[in-house]
């Protein structure tokens, strides 16, 4: 059962219960703050997220105990949720295929996803994502950025190591973008390719520095305030290695904006042919 049904069919109960006189207005009241909210003793699991903010809670996987994790990933799939988990280790993913072996681990980018058959989702439109990194160091903050836009539902495209040292690769590949609905771009060093990007598209940008690069770039700390100090009026820029945030929030973008085509062409006036 789709959790959001469950949670309105339990609260229909309470209110029965304390219209019928069998529930005090006080153990009423306690009960509905607590709707939406899973208790697994170290851990409040919001499953009341997708409704709120429009996709489900996620799971950061560092420092977390095997036995929490699978706590967390039987909630979730119980009630209907797509499991998505971040910066999660070889040595926890081994454990986890063993007894999710529905899931699927992301080495490269640290996440393990279980996908749900039905998220109650698949009618609604999903928009487009692309993700642009400058240099194959990139790749891991990319590829959690890749997985979690690929979780929001989005169609994702990849477009590698077109940093601003070749300028031209870049332009090889600027069919790529027009289409998008949202950009990320994933950068260290000096984090320049943000705003090159920005000056080709007509969508967001959302910059993710990372932590690559020589000593003067202090661990993306260069790269984080040369993309705050982006001239490009599209570029937004997320934390440090922060590929999960740069998905998500594209993934948000894509899906509103993929909404609002559906919307215009569902209102169209219908022509009849000639």
């Amino acid at each position: 059962m789709h959790e959001d049904h469950a949670e309105e069919i339990q609260v229909r109960r309470w209110i029965e219960r304390y219209l019928s006189g069998g529930m005090s207005f006080t153990e009423f009241l306690t009960r509905v703050r607590q709707v939406g909210i899973v208790d697994l003793d170290e851990i409040q699991l919001d499953i009341d997220r997708r409704r709120r903010c429009g996709f489900p809670e996620v799971v950061y996987g560092e420092g977390k105990t095997i036995e929490s994790l699978q706590r967390v990933f039987l909630a979730m799939i119980e009630r209907g949720i797509d499991v998505l988990a971040t910066r999660i280790s070889p040595e926890q993913a081994e454990v986890l295929l063993q007894n999710f072996p529905q899931g699927r681990y992301n080495p490269v980018g640290r996440t393990f996803r279980i996908p749900v058959p039905d998220r109650g989702q698949s009618s609604e439109p999903s928009g487009r994502v692309t993700i642009v990194t400058a240099g194959t160091t990139d790749l891991p903050v990319a590829e959690e950025a890749r997985e979690t836009a690929e979780w929001t539902g989005a169609q994702v495209r990849m477009i590698q190591d077109v940093g601003v040292a070749g300028p031209h690769r870049l332009q090889a590949n600027l069919h790529l973008l027009e289409d998008a609905d949202a950009v990320v771009v994933v950068a260290g060093m000096e984090g320049a390719l943000p705003s090159v990007v920005g000056g080709y598209v007509s969508c967001p940008v959302i910059g993710v520095p990372t932590s690559v690069g020589y000593g003067a770039s202090f661990r993306g700390v260069a790269a984080l305030l040369s993309m705050l100090n982006s001239c490009a009026a599209n570029v937004s820029v997320v934390n440090i290695d922060a590929g999960f945030k740069g998905g998500y929030i594209a993934g948000l973008i894509a899906r509103n904006a993929a909404k609002a085509r559906a919307g215009q062409t569902s209102s169209a006036p219908h022509r009849q042919s000639c």
